[in-house]
Parts: structure tokens; sequence; C-alpha cells
């Protein structure tokens, strides 16, 4: 076939297909196509309102063979995994202090816990307190060298380096969702933690024996750090953290906003250490008006006022980091103490206690600043 014929019979298949056919009495008859810019066309979406038939009633189906299957659409694994966090009458302010949770209207009391938040699995960052290590989401490849340095750390006391490191992997993967939520953490300089402060800065701590056991945790996460972040390790572990105080800073995010909760998922019950977006927000309060509950249905954690508790608009919503805990613990991971802690507590021979705010006023000492209000375990 010559080249010109070719062309011939391309431009006349060409013709008949852009041809449409109407049909009369008569016969079939080519009708001239009506021309659409091509911006202007708009694809024709067929819905049905009928409702299926039973499925006794449907025709058997046919077995599709592999050859005619495609690849999904890249957007499909995105529906159903992302999903958002849910807001019911709180708003989220910045101040002197960092950010905290407020009430946007009058919520008055009610027989039952009222969900203000919903955060889903999908946006935290999990980890489980004992071996076998359980990430959530599971955004740990397989055979990823993080996976082994976090395996070698000691499973009963470097859980603040377990989640560390997975917050920093977290910083790394691409279209992460902490990749966002990075940029609301606190810097290296706001902060609260006592890890972050320098030697000077313990030293002025009125408790020496809590500044001894900062310096510690220092050491110890140094030596883990210089353990696994060398000259020889791979370039996609360098880049987590190349410098001792980008580490130092991941831990003590980790344990300044790490919520401890036992998690459902599916017949699996365990104990995880969670960094929770969004309700990580929440101030302490030693009486708190709200409360951390474990919707294992949907894997979804809710933040719920607590039953019969009034909230006014502009009121801050507050939960308890740390239930039992005296204040050397509240310094330690937080960087502050509170004079109303209920278990700061002095312990008598035999088996009385006395609060310590009621200790220091039998003698006429009070009015300590609260950011100095602190009791150690010598007093």
């Amino acid at each position: 076939m010559s080249a010109s014929v070719a062309l011939q019979h391309a431009i006349h298949s060409s013709f008949f297909q852009n041809k449409k056919l109407w049909c009369s009495k008569n016969g079939c008859f080519p009708t001239k196509r009506q021309s659409v810019p091509e911006r202007n066309r708009v694809g024709i979406v067929r819905a049905s309102t009928e409702l299926p038939p039973f499925r006794i009633f449907e025709p058997p189906k046919v077995e599709t063979s592999v050859s005619e299957l495609e690849p999904a659409d890249p957007d499909f694994y995105k529906i159903g995994y992302v999903r958002h966090v849910r807001a019911y009458g709180v708003e989220f302010k910045e101040g002197p202090d960092g950010f905290g949770v407020f009430a946007s209207r009058d919520v008055e009391p009610t027989r039952r816990a009222r969900v203000i938040m919903e955060i889903p699995l999908e946006l935290m960052l999990t980890i489980s307190q004992k071996i076998p290590w359980m990430f959530f989401p599971d955004i740990v490849p397989i055979g990823h060298p993080i996976f082994d340095i976090i395996n070698s750390a000691n499973h009963e006391t470097d859980w603040d380096l377990r989640l560390a490191c997975l917050l920093l992997f977290a910083f790394d993967c691409e279209d992460n969702f902490w990749q966002l939520y990075g940029d609301f953490l606190p810097s290296d300089n706001e902060c609260t933690s006592l890890l972050l402060a320098e030697e000077d800065e313990l030293s002025e701590l009125q408790d020496q024996s809590l500044a001894v056991t900062m310096k510690e945790q220092q050491q110890r996460i140094l030596e883990f750090w210089e353990k696994n972040w060398h000259s020889g390790v791979p370039l996609k572990i360098k880049r987590l953290a190349d410098d001792f105080e980008r580490f130092l800073w991941a831990v003590g995010i980790a344990q300044s906003r790490c919520i401890n909760l036992r998690m459902r998922i599916g017949a699996l019950v365990q104990d995880a250490n969670m960094l929770i977006p969004y309700a990580d927000m929440l101030n302490h309060s030693f009486q708190p008006n709200c409360l951390l509950h474990w919707r294992f249905k949907d894997r979804m954690l809710e933040v719920m006022i607590n039953a019969g508790q009034h909230i006014r608009k502009g009121d801050e919503m507050t939960i308890n980091y740390m239930h039992g805990k005296k204040n050397n613990m509240f310094m330690q991971r937080y960087g502050f103490s509170s004079p109303t802690n209920p278990w700061d507590s002095i312990q008598f021979s035999g088996n009385s206690k006395i609060h310590l705010d009621s200790f220091l006023s039998a003698f006429n000492i009070a009015g300590l600043p609260d950011e100095f209000y602190h009791n150690s375990e010598d007093t």
C-alpha cells in the first residue's frame, strides 16, 4: 500500500467514526456530528434510581480476565484512610504560654460525657510499650534501619527514645501529616522539658536531686544517639537527626506531649505511648473538665467533657496529664509543678500524710511562685 492510499484510508476511517447514525422507517443515515470545543465537553454520568434486585435474582457473575483489570486511581487509596479531626464547640487559641483549647459556647451539664473532639488513628504516632513493637500508622517499611534502632532500645526504660525515633521518621516521610503538624510543635527555645536545659540552668534548680536526674537522662540520650547516629550510618538515618540537639528536642517532645493509653485494635488490647495531634493542645489541670476515651470500633480517640460538668463560653478545656504523680515527676516530664497537686504530700512515721501546702502554712511559709513550687523526695 502506498503512502497516499494509506492516508486516504485513515481519513476515510476517521470520517465514519465521527458520524452519528439516526434511524427512520427508511433505514439508517449518517448525520453530521456537531463540533463541541474540547473545554466544553462534559462526560455523561448515568445514575440509576432503581433499587438493586435481590441477590437470588441476580444473574451469575462472569469471571473477569486478569488482562482486563486496570490499576486503580492513586486517589482511591486516600479514600477512607486520611480521616480528619472533628471538633465540636471548641476553638484553638495561641497565647504567650502556647496553644490552648477553649469552649466556643456554653455547655449545660449532662448525665453522660459529651464528645468535643475526635482524632483518628491514622493521624497519630503510636508504639506499643512492650515487644513485639507495633507501630500505628504502619509507616515504617520492612527492613528499614530505623526499626533496628528502635529495637536496640531498652524495652523497659527507653520508651521516649523509641517514640522520638518514630517522630523523626514521620518528619522525613513524604506527604506525612506530621510534616505539617510539626510547624505547630514548640521549638527548642519554647519546649518546657528540662532535657533541653543547659548545665548552668539545671544548677539553678532548688532540687539538686532533680538536677542530677536530668543530667543522667541527658547522658542516656547522648549515648543512644552516638551509638546509632555515627558516621557510618546510611544517609536516610543520618538526616533524621544530624546533630544531638535535634534528637534531644525530639525526646523532649515525646516526653512532654506523650499520652499513655490502653487501646484495642480488633481483638488485640495493648498499652501504647501515643502522640495524638490536637489532643496534645489541651493543658493540664488536677481538676480537669475533660477526659480521653478510646473508641475501638473505628479506631478513634475521643476528647469528652466530664459528665455533670458545666462549661461556659471561653472556659479552657483541660485534662490530667498524670494521675497520682508528685511534682518531681511533673518537673521531669513537663517542666512545671503546682501547689494544688493533691498527691504532693510528705510521708510521716506510720501511715500519716500531710499535703506540702498545709505543712508549709503551719510555719507561715507561703506565697512561693508556682515555678519554684516543687517538693523534693528528700524534703
